[in-house]
């Protein structure tokens, strides 16, 4: 498959073009024109493309890519290394940051759900990146907390009162503590993200809304996951997932 080709299908299927980002999306560092084997992953850390190398990779395909809004923009020290593994080895790094949280299908809300058993029913939030629901069978919170430790293989921190019935919830991948308040006044009865803030504590604690914090890294695995899948299927390509756990 040529990288052209590549680029503009993903960006045909994310539409990044919807989404202000606080990085550029789709193509960040062009290598390669022939794509016959992908190496997938969270973010594109050293480690990822040293693995890539391993793999024989044409291309990296990644939710958290380089050049972020504010980030000082000299190519020295780690940055360089990076950027010449990369160029050395010719391989292309794709990231789709905010349009891969938002899909409706392969993005990491929608695979939160799949794999927890959420039933969605609305969106909210900038951009409607954010995701409302009903629990598939109504839990109290230490269920809730359990099932969520199980699935996504990281006990949560969890506020809140462990015997209020839990139904509605509202969630929203990676470093999002900063819709609780809009999902609070939408009625939720528990919110998980994947980060905490200071003050997300007294807002639980206040509100009697429950809060999870369940991992940005363990949050967000599944979306780009999903994506690799998906281009394996549709263009008989190599794609290979690989999980390089992160604690926070």
């Amino acid at each position: 498959m040529k990288l052209e080709e590549l680029v503009n299908y993903l960006d045909g299927l994310l539409m990044p073009g919807k989404f202000r980002d606080y990085c550029p999306n789709g193509l960040q560092v062009e290598g390669r024109s022939e794509i016959s084997r992908i190496v997938a992953g969270v973010t594109a850390s050293q480690a990822l493309l040293d693995a890539a190398v391993v793999h024989n990779a044409d291309a990296i395909l990644v939710h958290h890519g380089y050049f972020w809004k504010g980030e000082d923009g000299r190519v020295t020290g780690i940055r360089r290394k990076r950027l010449a593994t990369l160029l050395a080895k010719d391989i292309s790094l794709l990231a789709y940051h905010l349009p891969l949280d938002a899909h409706p299908e392969l993005g990491n809300n929608a695979q939160l759900a799949r794999r927890l058993g959420w039933i969605p029913d609305g969106r909210f939030g900038e951009q409607d990146i954010a995701w409302l629901g009903t629990l598939a069978e109504p839990c109290d919170l230490p269920g809730l907390a359990a099932k969520v430790g199980a699935v996504l293989g990281r006990v949560p921190l969890v506020i809140g009162d462990g015997s209020r019935p839990i139904r509605r919830i509202g969630w929203c991948s990676g470093g999002a503590q900063g819709y609780f308040e809009q999902a609070i006044a939408l009625g939720v009865d528990a919110f998980m993200s994947g980060e905490i803030s200071e003050q997300t504590v007294h807002l639980a604690r206040e509100s009697g809304v429950a809060y999870l914090a369940a991992g940005h890294h363990a949050t967000e695995r599944y979306g780009v996951e999903a994506l690799a899948e998906h281009l394996a299927q549709e263009f008989a390509l190599s794609c290979s997932f690989i999980d390089l756990d992160n604690p926070v």
